[in-house]
């Protein structure tokens, strides 16, 4: 079966009940040019998609990427700069690695479509711009979905001017689409089921005793270089405490391996996250990982110490998501008072329409 169109699909889409949003059709309109033109054999540009959460970003690129007959390839962020840094150091001694890594991957695919682009590693914004630059360059076609426009990424990183050109690149070569419609379409439509509760701890375990049986393994879980204490393990299904997961000095990486071994993950003991204590730390003679950097004093973003398990609990979420893993969850509030404030607080609303839209049956039901 020759697969639909972008515009195919949105229009089968509206007459399933989809409900018809003036920005999604301007990006529907760039990435049907697009589709037409890679299909054709002609040069075509890349897309940058950008909003805020629920608007539909990440449904368009993959009603688009479901589109090609080219070689293509469809990553979460987080995946690709793995496998960069992975790839980057298989080719240690190489001359001009970043060169031959876009040279290889323009090899092997005609489009690169990238979910969730977000920047707040400095390694990652140094490398970018060679990176784009080099993959632009060998004609590989870029779509990507972010909840920022580029010129807001990494926007008050340390040395951002290392980021500038990933920027210039991007404005130059892909086409900026915002899709900031007024609905979020993640909340609807839908039937609802309940994979949040507020101080019911024994919801969890009925929960774990449906999908898992009452065989229930409790033996701790190797996790990066750290063992994690399980309240419950079987067949594909993970029952842990917050602190156990979200404070254990994880990485994205380690979400990712996780979410290789497990298709269900139960959450106890999810705090209040927000947290009024803040400090302000100066930071002097930073290092860039290459060369020192005479940087003077500078005051960075207000953090927590709870915001480091904030941080990892967003990893967490955003890699469940992305794979169609239901989390289920026992807090102590209620959803929307999980993170009111705070210097994650930007980042944390992605995770909360995440959040909201895992409480509907059809979340998952594909995977």
């Amino acid at each position: 079966m020759t697969p639909l169109s972008p515009h195919a699909a949105y229009l089968d889409a509206l007459n399933a009940g989809f409900r018809d949003d003036p920005a999604q059709r301007r990006a529907v309109a760039a990435l049907e040019l697009c589709h037409r033109q890679l299909q054709a054999g002609e040069a075509a540009g890349g897309i940058y998609l950008w909003g805020p959460v629920g608007r539909g970003k990440t449904w368009l690129m993959d009603v688009f990427f479901r589109s090609l007959t080219v070689p293509a390839r469809r990553l979460h962020f987080h995946h690709f700069m793995r496998w960069v840094h992975r790839r980057l150091f298989q080719l240690t001694g190489t001359e001009d690695p970043l060169a031959r890594l876009a040279a290889e991957l323009a090899a092997e695919v005609r489009v690169l479509c990238l979910d969730e682009l977000f920047v707040s590693d400095i390694g990652d914004a140094m490398l970018l711009g060679r990176l784009w630059q080099g993959l632009f360059a060998e004609g590989l076609v870029l779509v990507t979905t972010s909840n920022q426009p580029p010129e807001g990424l990494y926007e008050d990183g340390f040395n951002r001017e290392q980021f500038l050109p990933a920027v210039a690149a991007m404005t130059e070569c892909m086409q900026v689409v915002a899709v900031h419609g007024e609905q979020d379409h993640r909340l609807h439509p839908g039937r609802q089921q309940q994979r949040y509760w507020v101080n019911e701890p024994a919801a969890l375990a009925a929960v774990f005793e449906q999908l898992a049986g009452t065989k229930k393994n409790t033996e701790p879980l190797m996790l990066g270089n750290c063992s994690i204490p399980v309240l419950g393990c079987s067949k594909g299904v993970l029952w842990c405490r917050y602190a156990d997961l979200c404070e254990q000095p994880l990485a994205a990486q380690d979400f990712i391996a996780l979410c290789d071994q497990f298709e269900q993950i139960l959450l106890s003991e999810v705090p209040q996250l927000s947290c009024n204590s803040r400090q302000n730390p100066i930071a002097r003679g930073t290092e860039d990982g290459t060369a020192q950097v005479a940087a003077g004093d500078r005051v960075l973003p207000a953090l927590s110490r709870q915001d480091d398990g904030v941080r990892r609990f967003i990893a967490l979420v955003d890699e469940c998501y992305d794979r169609g893993i239901p989390v289920y969850i026992n807090a102590a509030v209620a959803m929307d008072a999980l993170y009111t404030d705070g210097a994650l607080a930007f980042p944390f609303r992605r995770t909360l329409s995440r959040l909201k839209e895992m409480q509907l049956a059809r979340f998952g039901a594909e995977t």
